[in-house]
C-alpha cells in the first residue's frame, strides 16, 4: 500500500476543528511563487498548481523511467498547501485578494535530494513541453504554530483564524509573522469538485511565547 502522508501524519494534516498548538519540522517543498487574486481565471496561482503537480508526479512516476532515487518508495502526492501574504499586513485581508503573495507548494518525500528534483524538472520539461523555470525547491522548518481545521468556504476563513487567535492568546502565546513566517494553508478537497461549505483546509499561524 502507498506511503500517505495525511493519514502517517495526521497532526500535520488531519487535525481537529477546533485549534491546537504544534511544532513543525523541517520539510522539502516543490514550490512556486507568484502574485495576485487566486480565484480569477488564468492566475498565476492557477497556473502553478499545474506546474507543481508536473514534478510531483514526474518524480512519483520515476519507478516508471530509467531515473533511479535512493530509498524510494511508493506513495500518495501529498496535497497542494499555499503560504500567503501582503505588503506591509501582518494579517490576511480577504477583500483585498488582488494584494495576495504566495508561495504555492507540494511536500517532498525526504528521499527526494536537490538532483533528483532537477532531473524530474528537466524531463517534465522535455516530455510536457511545458516551461517549468518558474519552479523551486525549497527547505523550510515552520517550527510553533497554532492551526485548525476550517470547513468551509475560503471567504469564511477569518471566524476560524478569530477561534485560533483567541485561543493562542489563552495558552500565553502571540503571532510570530514576519517575510518568513506566513499564513499557511493545507488544501485537502478538490475546490473543483466538493461544494464550498465542505471544502477541508488545514489553516496554521506562527506563534511565540508571549513576553
Amino acid at each position: 500500500m502507498a506511503f500517505d502522508f495525511k493519514k502517517e501524519y495526521k497532526e500535520f494534516y488531519m487535525p481537529k476543528n477546533k485549534p491546537s498548538i504544534v511544532s513543525v519540522p523541517k520539510m522539502n517543498y516543490i514550490a512556486v511563487r507568484g502574485k495576485g487574486d487566486p480565484n480569477i481565471d488564468g492566475s498565476e496561482f492557477k497556473e502553478s498548481i499545474g506546474l507543481l503537480y508536473g514534478i510531483a508526479f514526474t518524480i512519483k512516476m520515476c519507478k516508471k523511467s530509467n531515473r533511479e532515487i535512493d530509498g524510494y518508495f511508493d506513495y500518495v502526492v501529498p496535497p497542494l498547501e499555499g503560504f500567503w501574504w501582503q505588503e506591509g499586513a501582518q494579517d490576511i485581508d480577504y477583500s483585498h485578494k488582488e494584494e495576495f503573495h504566495f508561495i504555492s507548494v507540494i511536500r517532498l518525500p525526504d528521499f527526494v535530494a536537490k538532483n533528483d528534483f532537477d532531473w524530474a524538472v528537466s524531463e517534465a520539461a522535455q516530455k510536457k513541453k511545458t516551461d517549468f523555470s518558474k519552479v523551486e525547491f525549497m527547505t523550510y522548518e515552520e517550527g510553533l504554530c497554532i492551526q485548525c481545521m476550517h470547513i468551509g468556504s475560503y471567504d469564511d476563513e477569518p471566524a476560524t483564524v478569530a477561534l485560533m487567535h483567541e485561543y493562542m492568546k489563552e495558552q500565553g502565546y502571540e503571532l510570530d509573522f514576519s517575510d518568513k513566517r506566513l499564513h499557511h494553508e493545507i488544501y485537502l478537497s478538490d475546490a473543483r469538485r466538493v461544494a464550498p461549505e465542505k471544502l477541508k483546509t488545514v489553516i496554521r499561524h506562527p506563534i511565540k511565547k508571549s513576553k
